[in-house]
């Protein structure tokens, strides 16, 4: 299959939708962010000197799915209906499991949104609290569900 963002010369372009259908669409992906014991208390006691750490990077993901078509420059302006960002505290980790949740009703799915959604929010984690722990780390950010269009349903195994 080839990749649907190169002409047939190899130059880049925005695929054309005009001719896909309107459907529901859907998309998750997750990631996390791992930390100090120390620093996973100081969120979850709500002692971080920025506030209100969670909160904060849930906001900040709902924003950047709504700018994506603006930081990745061959994604097009979509109408989204829903953004959803879920943090979950893992002790286990210790960190914050991150899972962001973006719908439309559009020609195009919303998979890079959700991406984008994920990783701000644990980007806007790290900067409230890197002050007490620079050697947080992000990882596991992949698409986990896709649903609508004309390839229909992708769920990660």
């Amino acid at each position: 299959m080839p990749l649907t963002h190169f002409d047939a010369k190899g130059d880049a372009v925005m695929v054309d939708v005009t001719d896909k259908a309107v459907t529901d669409r859907i998309a998750v992906a997750e990631n996390h962010i791992r930390m100090r014991r120390d620093t996973f208390d100081i969120i979850m006691e709500g002692r971080a000197k920025k506030g209100d750490v969670l909160g904060v990077a849930r906001l900040a993901g709902i924003m950047a799915a709504k700018q994506t078509a603006s930081l990745i420059p061959l994604c097009h302006p979509l109408p989204i209906t829903k953004v959803a960002l879920d943090l979950h505290p893992d002790v286990d980790l210790p960190g914050i499991r991150i899972t962001a949740t973006v719908k439309t009703t559009g020609q195009t799915g919303v998979e890079m949104e959700a991406l984008t959604a994920a990783s701000v929010a644990a980007l806007t984690v790290y900067d409230m609290t890197k002050a007490v722990d620079k050697e947080m780390e992000i990882s596991g950010l992949r698409v986990i569900l896709k649903n609508g269009g004309k390839s229909g349903r992708f769920e990660a195994t």
